[in-house]
């Protein structure tokens, strides 16, 4: 798997952590679950099938010490569950599941059910796990309903927390990203020490964007490889047999951001909010027919926050906050994490053929050294 930085490139002016990933944020850890069968004409229920599930694990304990967290919309054309309690309540209390739009449902239910069966006693108990969705019916079967409850299951039991899988991988499997082949990308940003060297990393699921608005550490890569050299899955010649796909520029973003920066429920909403600014510099424009939705939240506080599930003691909870002296500074290292996280999805995907022979072609990396080199952002500049 080839990653945006192995090209010789570089994006931003902080630099990454140890693994360029949102599991440089200790205790985050990552799994992934991919479904790909099939090939040749759509047929509901058999596929060709290119889908599944990517969970995002805050810390191995989050059903029992929830962290603080908030969230953003920048369009509303999607879907991420459990936001409301979010932010009624400033915290994350569930593991974060990202799948197709159609399949929302099972994976969430999938959640609820993983939470049950880690329960020993006898007490009520309730969840409301956070999954979000983009769609990939341009490729996948999405009608058929291939994600099962025992693929969220697969990826939970896959969960680490180190290198992150990128590109044509879990939820990401059949995702196209600025008309070229999209999917999962990660990457993180480290303050400086006189900061406090926080970590804020991101995880994206990349399926948005036009082709022509496609920016790459402010070069326009995406007016210079046109169309008619690289061809936009919709319009390719098997797509014109094929049912109407969506309009270019729709599709979906979803970005998960975590930090060791010890930040309240309000300040995590400050930090989503942020992602936008990421993916706007990389040429995306949240457009009407795109669901671009957030969620940040923050490890630091980590074990003084009951969760709302169990008996609580009535007294005083003292937690840290950061100072807004360097809040600036996580918004910055969490825009650059944005970018990246969605340039490691576009280089490290590979070109994907899915239903009725539609193919989302790959972002060819000679061609994108070429163009960045023209305009003086070449390895070694």
């Amino acid at each position: 798997m080839a990653r945006y930085r192995d090209l010789g490139l570089t994006v931003g002016q902080l630099p990454p952590g140890q693994r360029n990933a949102i599991t440089d944020v200790e205790g985050v850890r990552v799994g992934v679950c991919t479904l790909i069968e099939g090939d040749g004409p759509l047929r509901t229920g058999s596929g060709p099938v290119r889908t599944g599930v990517t969970v995002i694990v805050p810390h191995e304990s989050i059903g029992r010490e929830v962290v603080f967290a908030g969230c953003h919309r920048l369009n509303g054309n999607g879907e991420l569950t459990g936001l409301e309690w979010v932010r009624e309540s400033g915290t994350l209390s569930t593991p974060v599941a990202i799948t197709n739009t159609h399949s929302v449902g099972v994976v969430r239910d999938a959640l609820v059910a993983a939470e049950m069966r880690e329960r020993t006693d006898l007490t009520a108990y309730w969840s409301l796990p956070v999954v979000g969705e983009t769609y990939d019916g341009t490729l996948n079967d999405i009608n058929g309903f291939h994600v099962r409850p025992e693929h969220l299951t697969a990826a939970l039991d896959a969960v680490a927390d180190g290198p992150v899988p990128e590109g044509n991988v879990g939820g990401g499997t059949g995702m196209i990203c600025h008309e070229f082949k999209g999917g999962t990308g990660t990457a993180s940003r480290r303050l400086p020490r006189e900061l406090g060297s926080y970590t804020v990393g991101a995880l994206v699921q990349a399926n948005h964007g036009r082709r022509e608005r496609l920016s790459v550490d402010g070069v326009p890569v995406g007016r210079r490889i046109g169309k008619d050299e690289i061809p936009a899955p919709w319009e390719d010649e098997a797509a014109q047999e094929a049912p109407s796909p969506p309009p270019p520029g729709s599709g979906s973003i979803i970005a998960i951001l975590a930090t060791d920066a010890p930040l309240l429920p309000h300040q995590c909403t400050r930090l989503a909010q942020r992602a936008g600014l990421g993916i706007a510099r990389a040429g995306g424009a949240g457009e009407h027919s795109s669901g671009d939705i957030f969620l940040a939240f923050s490890t630091a506080n980590r074990g003084r926050l009951d969760s709302y599930k169990t008996e609580e003691d009535p007294s005083p909870i003292e937690v840290t906050m950061a100072p807004d002296g360097i809040i600036s500074d996580l918004f910055w290292a969490a825009i650059e994490a944005t970018e990246e996280a969605i340039l490691n999805a576009l280089v490290a995907a590979e070109t994907m053929t899915g239903r009725d022979g539609i193919t989302a072609h790959a972002l060819d990396h000679d061609r994108l050294v070429e163009i960045m080199s023209r305009y003086g952002r070449g390895p070694g500049a």
